[in-house]
């Protein structure tokens, strides 16, 4: 029987309400979807890899068909190690669509068997970015209505100082 497994790559620093709301939309749709989180040292994330992938790993425990894992190599070998060829990206705005459409043939330039899955997330969740969730609970902010709740502590770990 064939299988067919979706990678979601991202940083997912940190994983937000708006990244699970695609997460189990996709565990519907795919056999298996591996959430492949970059080391994305360039970015300068606030969390170590290993941070990411264990509160990825926490938030989707309730998933049976979520595979959580780090990655920094080539996106296009990584997909090819988990015997797909399909990415699964998230669309927020019309911002979003066209780094996505450049970095999807780019993609497929690459492999041309490489195909992407596009999702939007859901109205009430599409305006919640990482960098956004950063930043106001650097400030205090309350971000309990953007991430899971391991999350907003480690967050408020991150930003002991802040005021709230």
């Amino acid at each position: 029987m064939r299988t067919h497994t979706v990678v979601y790559p991202g940083t997912f620093d940190p994983i937000t309400n708006g990244h699970v709301d695609l997460i189990e939309r996709a565990a519907r749709l795919f056999d298996r979807v591996v959430v492949a989180i970059a080391t994305s040292d360039r970015k300068g994330p606030l969390f170590a890899i290993e941070e990411r992938v264990a509160l990825a790993k926490t938030v989707l425990s309730h998933l049976d068909n979520i595979e959580v894992t780090g990655f920094n190599i080539l996106l296009t070998r990584f997909v090819e190690q988990y015997d797909s060829n399909c990415v699964l990206r998230g669309l927020r705005a019309v911002a979003d669509f066209e780094y996505e459409f450049q970095l999807a043939n780019m993609n497929r330039a690459i492999k041309p068997d490489f195909e992407s899955v596009f999702l939007t997330p859901a109205e009430h969740l599409s305006y919640i970015s990482s960098s956004l969730v950063k930043e106001i609970a650097s400030l205090g902010g309350d971000i309990s209505p953007f991430v899971p709740p391991p999350v907003a502590t480690a967050l408020h770990e991150k930003f002991p100082d802040a005021q709230r």
